[in-house]
């Protein structure tokens, strides 16, 4: 089995992919400085699941020796830790550049120069294609589709970062792919849409489907900007997984390429013109809202093409939201907790 360093593993995709790779048999050791909400929550969860099954270096992806010391000897690295939000971006856009695009290439330089020929996942985002604002959009009664893009926005579309956050992760998407082609380094892209699961502690700034979940089940009041007719695809984090898994079964197709990962068009929601009554029917009464205005770089649709993934290595999006969404609403029901932590 083998040596795998998760960077921000006690986040919500990180977390779940710790347990898995463990459960699994691997030796993980998670890098994360707990800054996020619900971080430390999550790694209790790992020491209550797993024990003493794995290492949890406390430390940040901008600090080189931490970076350079966990990475020694990986076989496989899951660059997961991030500054997530696009409104934390503009309002401290140095912080975001230091942690997605510095931070990233130490994370890099670590698996070039201290790994073991170490398999490299990148965690990027769809915010890399912008605000897409020149794209053709159909509006109906309770959402908006792609005109041109039946199957959702594919990988050789246009980037078009548009946020500092857009910025930085796209270098970190760039990084990731040319020390593919300059070093040999077998590393893949994943350009993420909306994930949604349990251990999701979600804010208003990022997370909207766990945010929402939780808002409407603790009382908060939940703002929707726009009109809430904009769609995004969604995907429930242990499908996530199972891509990150056939990538690296498959990593002689997949080393060097990029991958748009989401719910594609089969599962992409409005987020509350169509979202909003599967939360009221889940909690059995009406959730009130108040609307503001569009934020900047606000996408009207972003629709994953994930066709490419399933040619290249046989992945497709499994769970419907139907299903996915009930597992979050009831994990966040059991655990409500915690949220007064967040």
């Amino acid at each position: 089995m083998s040596r795998a360093l998760v960077t921000g593993g006690a986040g919500f995709i990180g977390s779940n992919l710790a347990r898995r790779l463990v459960q699994d048999g691997h030796q993980v050791t998670i890098l994360d400085n707990l800054s996020r909400p619900g971080s430390q929550a999550n790694l209790a969860w790992l020491r209550a699941q797993l024990g003493t099954g794995f290492d949890f270096v406390p430390g940040d992806i901008r600090d080189w020796g931490v970076v350079r010391k966990a990475a020694t000897g990986m076989d496989r690295i899951y660059h997961l830790a991030s500054q997530v939000a696009v409104t934390q971006s503009v309002l401290d856009p140095r912080e975001d550049f230091e942690v997605n695009a510095m931070g990233t290439l130490n994370v890099l330089e670590a698996a070039r120069t201290v790994a073991e020929d170490p398999i490299f996942l990148y965690a990027s985002t769809n915010k890399v294609y912008g605000g897409m604002d020149e794209i053709g959009i159909v509006e109906s009664n309770h959402r908006y589709d792609l005109a041109d893009f039946p199957d959702g926005v594919p990988e050789g579309f246009p980037l078009d970062f548009h946020s500092p956050y857009g910025c930085s992760k796209g270098a970190g998407d760039q990084y990731t792919r040319d020390y593919a082609r300059i070093y040999g380094l077998r590393s893949v892209v994943f350009r993420q849409s909306c994930i949604y699961g349990p251990r999701q502690f979600g804010i208003e700034d990022q997370g909207w489907v766990a945010y929402f979940l939780i808002a409407a089940m603790l009382g908060w009041p939940i703002t929707i900007f726009g009109d809430g007719k904009q769609v995004r695809d969604v995907l429930m984090v242990d499908d996530l997984i199972r891509a990150y898994e056939l990538a690296v079964e498959h990593i002689q197709v997949t080393a060097g390429q990029i991958y748009n990962l989401g719910g594609g068009s089969k599962f992409s929601l409005a987020v509350w013109a169509e979202f909003g009554p599967m939360v009221e029917e889940l909690l059995g009464r009406p959730v009130p809202v108040r609307q503001a205005p569009w934020r900047p770089g606000d996408q009207k649709v972003f629709v994953a093409d994930v066709r490419k993934a399933e040619r290249e290595f046989g992945w497709r999006p499994e769970i419907a939201p139907q299903t996915g969404i009930p597992v979050l609403y009831h994990w966040v029901q059991e655990n409500r907790h915690l949220f007064g932590r967040v």
